[in-house]
């Protein structure tokens, strides 16, 4: 789900690189970009230090839970077609991310983690691997770690991860996909992207993964017709370079003058 292959990468970026030329939301975006080389090692070493991260939170949550109730249930939920388990392992997963992604918004101290991810000011596939691997170890971790712990089967889990994995790209990348009477149902380019706009109105808005009537239902959508977003990024001082992105939450805590209004001012510039 996290970490690094060759193969798949190359497939990954045989299908959407072409797409993304012939069907572009943002017309005239190179494909060499700015900060193309600091995306790739996101895609080789972040994505490992989030596996890591994931497998020892896995370990620890196992351990602590050991004889619990989830046994017990376990068989129950299992006996479900793997169809209904893989729908409900969506709901479960994307409430969870829906929490975990408001709060990393919301918290200041959190913020500074997730803010490197909101550095990307060119939209495309490559960009949706610009995390902090504290960030998505925990938002990820909290949101798989439940599922698997509950018991539900391996392939209904399994369906769900290739499901986040493209989905995850999808949303990111720079291709025009109309969702039409589906918008508020699955995710789209157009739904995230705002949630990655630097502009006013889009702030604090769009947190589900997968599932946007989350924000309907929470109060946080924003998924205007007929408008797209103009500017993407952060106004947060976030490094442009590797070392200094996975350093930069911790700089920000050693030194935290000014941080608070920075994290939560960041889109003054656009206003």
């Amino acid at each position: 789900m996290f970490g690094f292959d060759i193969l798949d990468f190359l497939i990954i970026a045989l299908i959407f690189s072409p797409l993304e030329r012939l069907a572009p939301t943002i017309r005239g975006q190179k494909v060499f970009r700015k900060l193309l080389l600091l995306d790739l090692f996101h895609v080789v070493f972040t994505g490992m230090l989030i596996t890591g991260g994931v497998s020892i939170l896995l370990l620890m949550a196992s351990y602590a839970l050991k004889g619990s109730f989830l046994e017990e249930i376990s068989p129950a939920i299992q006996a479900q077609p793997v169809w209904i388990q893989f729908f409900e392992i969506l709901l479960i997963a994307d409430l969870i991310f829906y929490a975990a992604h408001r709060a990393f918004h919301k918290i200041s101290f959190l913020w500074q983690f997730h803010a490197v991810h909101h550095s990307i000011q060119e939209m495309d596939w490559l960009a949706a691997h610009r995390v902090h691997p504290f960030d998505q170890t925990l938002t990820k971790g909290l949101s798989i770690i439940p599922v698997i712990l509950l018991g539900f089967s391996p392939t209904a889990i399994a369906l769900f991860i290739l499901l986040y994995k493209w989905q995850s790209l999808l949303i990111h990348s720079n291709i025009n996909v109309p969702f039409g009477p589906f918008r508020w149902v699955l995710a789209s380019p157009v739904f995230h992207h705002w949630h990655h706009a630097n502009e006013a109105e889009a702030l604090d808005t769009n947190f589900a993964g997968q599932l946007p009537f989350l924000d309907l239902l929470f109060g946080s959508a924003y998924m205007p017709r007929h408008k797209a977003p103009q500017k993407f990024g952060t106004n947060d001082p976030v490094p442009d370079d590797y070392l200094g992105q996975l350093a930069y939450p911790i700089r920000r805590w050693i030194s935290p003058q000014n941080s608070n209004d920075e994290s939560r001012d960041r889109i003054a510039a656009a206003e």
